[in-house]
C-alpha cells in the first residue's frame, strides 16, 4: 500500500526525497520505497522520519480507518 501520507506530508514542507533522507539517514531510494509501499521502515527510522516531517506515527503510518 502505497504511503500518500508521508509523500504528502513530506511535499508540504518542501523536502525532495533525497532532502529527507538525508535528515535521517537513509537513501532517497529507501524514502522512494517507503511512498511506493516496498519497504515497511524500522520504529525507530518512522520516528525519525515524524520529527523531521512534523507528524506523529499515527498522521503517517497507521491505516485510516473505514468507520
Amino acid at each position: 500500500m502505497k504511503n500518500l501520507k508521508m509523500k504528502s506530508a513530506r511535499a508540504a514542507k518542501d523536502f525532495t526525497q533525497k532532502d529527507l533522507a538525508n535528515r535521517v539517514g537513509v537513501t532517497r531510494q529507501t524514502i522512494g520505497m517507503i511512498e511506493a509501499g516496498n519497504y515497511n521502515p524500522s520504529l525507530g527510522l518512522s520516528i525519525k522520519i515524524c520529527i523531521e516531517l512534523d507528524r506523529t506515527l499515527d498522521d503517517l503510518f497507521w491505516p485510516e480507518s473505514d468507520q
